[in-house]
């Protein structure tokens, strides 16, 4: 079921190319990260879950990408971008071959299962 988005229909045409631009710096850096990248993981510095991540991955033994964007207290609006761009609410934001597949809990899953693997062939 596709997630709940505000129709264009519904925004006053004088915001919304602000709204297309907030920080589209930051969604284009990740943008072209997840295109160049079989693996990006997306964090924020003091957050556990990123690199629970990024260590499971170094076990697997599986190359990744890395993007820090701030902490708790710092760039949570531009982190925020992010959030509104894929839906979801939470940091690490891992990509699998530009597919975005959750976060370090789901990856955890995915490496367990085998799955990943399937996803890294292009399966």
């Amino acid at each position: 079921m596709p997630r709940a988005i505000l129709d264009a229909a519904h925004i006053h045409p004088a915001i919304r190319e602000r709204i297309a631009n907030n920080h589209s710096d930051l969604v284009r850096e990740v943008l072209m990260a997840v295109a160049n990248n079989p693996v990006v993981v997306v964090g924020m510095a003091l957050n556990p879950a990123p690199k629970r991540a990024r260590r499971a991955l170094e076990a697997a033994g599986i190359p990744y990408k890395y993007l820090e964007y701030g902490g708790y207290f710092s760039l949570w609006r531009r982190r925020n971008a992010l959030k509104m761009w894929t839906g979801w609410p939470t940091f690490p934001m891992v990509f699998i071959k530009g597919t975005l597949i959750g976060g370090a809990d789901d990856l955890a899953r995915l490496i367990k299962s085998g799955e990943i693997k399937e996803l890294l062939a292009g399966a």
